[in-house]
């Protein structure tokens, strides 16, 4: 055996020190985005069923969470509001008083440090759930939406949101948004496109959460079918020509191949949206005593930075934290 050539990589191995001088990925909790759902109403904290740990909050108990945010070091969150009523058109998202306005000026008058990031989209706050107008005959209108869509986000810049985050995948809607940012005077208002969304089955506890799910249909002619890469590839593009400072890919797990084609594509931040499935898997398998959380959640989240990942919109952001710190 002495004679034979060849390579020793365990050498590399052999102790925890060691592994360390080489690690290639780190994980740090500035790499991440902490989703909260804020609805109407007096001293609510519901739970959301099937994702155990997250929960709805009112204004009024939104500082219990934004509290323990700020003591963890998460630097950023993504609000998501639930109107007390929803339209064919949804008004409420781009009312100056809408939910999901006060909640930006809570946060930003009680949390200046936190980056408040506004998700900008029509389907929590429509009656039919859709993400967009909707015509007499159930189609998805999609220049219709943009103007509304483009209302949204100024509302939502005016009440301090510091990045908008239009969620929508409408075509245009980033150059939409960015016009109208612009001509209102928020120039500097950058926009964390959800460019590349796929129709994912693993969006089905968030729609609980978020009180969105479609009441007709699916949305399969404005999100991205699964099969598809190159398509991914255009969208990402598109949204870079129009104007848009973060590409978010959508979901992540499932998708770790998209993430590192818009990472070689685009010189430009790359966020992995760790979605509410993905999350949902892990607690349940956890809570069984199938797998190791901690492990599992840090391995996964890993993977998302180690695929090209900036940052991650993650549900396990404060878990994540904690464990972060104990090493």
């Amino acid at each position: 055996m002495t004679n034979l050539q060849f390579k020793r990589h365990r050498r590399l191995r052999q102790n925890a020190t060691m592994r360390a001088m080489v690690k290639e990925t780190y994980l740090h909790k500035e790499d991440f985005i902490y989703p909260i759902f804020v609805m109407e109403g007096e001293n609510v904290k519901n739970p959301v069923v099937s994702m155990p740990g997250i929960y709805q909050f009112s204004l009024d108990r939104l500082h219990e969470e934004m509290d323990e945010v700020v003591a963890l070091g998460i630097p950023s969150v993504i609000l998501f509001g639930l109107p007390a009523e929803k339209d064919a058109v949804g008004s409420e998202a781009y009312h100056d008083h809408g939910i999901i306005q006060k909640a930006i000026r809570f946060v930003k008058e009680n949390y200046p440090e936190v980056m408040v990031i506004a998700d900008t989209c029509l389907c929590e706050y429509t009656s039919h759930g859709h993400c967009g107008v909707v015509s007499e005959d159930e189609r998805i209108l999609n220049d219709p939406s943009l103007d509304l869509l483009a209302q949204t986000a100024i509302s939502q810049a005016k009440a301090g949101a510091d990045i908008i985050a239009p969620s929508n995948m409408m075509d245009g809607f980033v150059a939409v948004i960015r016009k109208g940012l612009d001509e209102a005077g928020f120039e500097d208002t950058p926009i964390m496109s959800y460019a590349v969304k796929y129709a994912s089955a693993y969006y089905g506890p968030f729609r609980e959460a978020a009180d969105g799910a479609p009441k007709f249909g699916d949305r399969k002619t404005y999100q991205m079918d699964p099969s598809n890469r190159l398509e991914a590839m255009r969208e990402a593009a598109s949204d870079v020509e129009e104007g848009a400072d973060f590409l978010i890919v959508k979901p992540a797990l499932s998708y770790l191949d998209i993430i590192r084609d818009v990472r070689n594509n685009h010189d430009m931040p790359v966020v992995a949206y760790n979605v509410s499935g993905e999350y949902a898997m892990v607690k349940a398998a956890a809570l069984n005593g199938w797998m190791d959380e901690k492990q599992t959640v840090l391995e996964t989240l890993l993977s998302m930075k180690r695929a090209g990942a900036d940052l991650i919109m993650t549900y396990h952001a404060k878990d994540a934290a904690r464990w972060l710190e104990e090493r």
